[in-house]
């Protein structure tokens, strides 16, 4: 079936003719997208292309293209259901309001929080922001002045805390007692029965590789198989909650990973799950859902993605032989350069059209790599508590 076109005079004065229907490789990745089941925008998070210039542009020039083309109104009622959706999870934790004072340190100011189950949000802020305290209140460690935490819409009871878990920052391990004694011994004071504590216990050592140091005393542990018994700690009893402050401070990479990969889990089989961390790149990769204190309040809450793409800036990055001389003078809505040996990056404004700019680097020199991505979770953090 031949394809609908439409033609125009080109500013080189020879006739033009354009297809009314998007480049055979956008609808190519139009149908890569639907069996990924992918919106557009979380597909396009990231472009990064290596080639020619004449490659770059093209790639880029299907992109805008298929942007134009789901956008016309027809075309996203006949697609509304090829992109599947997201189910609504419920939100079991919700820290409303939260105010608190330390004589004239205010720890909180209004904070607000929402907790979904299966999901896992990073608690981000600078330090003294708010994050402890509020983590606290949770578990009625802190009484705030004032506002309200409540579990599945009603305030939390004791009952409930029970089936909680925490790992605080301050770790709270009994140093003198062995591994799978005192992790058996903290599922019974969870309401565990003894055999079924002693299990779980042995259970959750074999799984962060602690089985061969189940008789040892704690505080014999290295500083980072510490911090996995009290993981385990916190996982032994099943808890619907997890709740962790700076569960990755200190830990070796392959330990690090088991960690995400556990929480991965968790939250995989329901569980709600929170933590803080100072590692933005690893919450950028294992968080659905970020929020991020300052100053006592929640400034940015949501998912990590829809934030990103919504932010008002974007990374431009290019690789070229040769000098770059004044290329960006001309390139409109940036914020910052940075360059290092023959790769230039640039923070820019969103709508800033770059296409431009990729011609005149195709002119200067060898264009090598192209990259126009959305910003990282670091750059939104620096945006959000500068």
């Amino acid at each position: 079936m031949a394809r609908p076109t439409m033609s125009h005079t080109g500013p080189n004065g020879r006739a033009v003719t354009r297809s009314s229907q998007p480049p055979r490789s956008t609808c190519a990745y139009r149908r890569r997208l639907a069996d990924s089941r992918l919106t557009p925008d979380e597909h396009r998070q990231a472009l990064a292309v290596p080639g020619s210039g004449e490659q770059l542009l093209e790639t880029l020039q299907h992109v805008v293209a298929f942007e134009e083309w789901t956008n016309r109104p027809w075309y996203k009622r006949r697609t509304g259901s090829l992109w599947g959706s997201t189910p609504i999870l419920a939100r079991v934790l919700e820290l409303k309001e939260l105010r608190k004072r330390y004589d004239d340190v205010i720890a909180l100011d209004g904070c607000s929080l929402e907790v979904r189950r299966g999901r896992m949000l990073g608690f981000l802020g600078p330090n003294g922001a708010g994050k402890t305290t509020a983590m606290r209140t949770i578990f009625g460690l802190v009484t705030p002045d004032s506002g309200q935490v409540s579990w599945e819409g009603d305030p939390i009871t004791i009952e409930q805390r029970r089936r909680f878990g925490y790992m605080p920052e301050q770790r709270g391990l009994y140093p003198k007692m062995r591994a799978q004694e005192q992790l058996a011994y903290l599922g019974r004071l969870r309401g565990m029965d003894a055999g079924e504590a002693s299990a779980s216990a042995d259970r959750w050592l074999e799984r962060l590789g602690l089985s061969e140091r189940r008789t040892d005393r704690v505080e014999v542990l290295s500083h980072g198989n510490q911090q996995r018994v009290q993981l385990a700690a916190a996982l032994v009893h099943d808890p619907e909650l997890l709740v962790m402050d700076e569960p990755f401070s200190g830990l070796d990479p392959i330990a690090t990973e088991t960690m995400a990969d556990i929480l991965r889990e968790e939250a995989a089989r329901g569980k709600a799950v929170v933590f803080s961390s100072h590692q933005l790149d690893l919450v950028e990769d294992i968080c659905e859902e970020v929020a991020i204190i300052n100053d006592g309040k929640i400034v940015v809450e949501g998912d990590v993605q829809r934030l990103k793409d919504a932010a008002p800036i974007r990374h431009l990055e290019i690789q070229m032989d040769g000098e770059i001389g004044d290329l960006f003078d001309d390139l409109q809505g940036v914020r910052q350069i940075s360059s290092h040996d023959h790769t230039h990056t640039a923070i820019i404004e969103a709508d800033t059209d770059v296409r431009g700019f990729l011609t005149r680097a195709q002119q200067v020199g060898m264009l090598r790599h192209f990259s126009y991505t959305t910003p990282s979770l670091s750059d939104l953090f620096r945006e959000a508590v500068r």
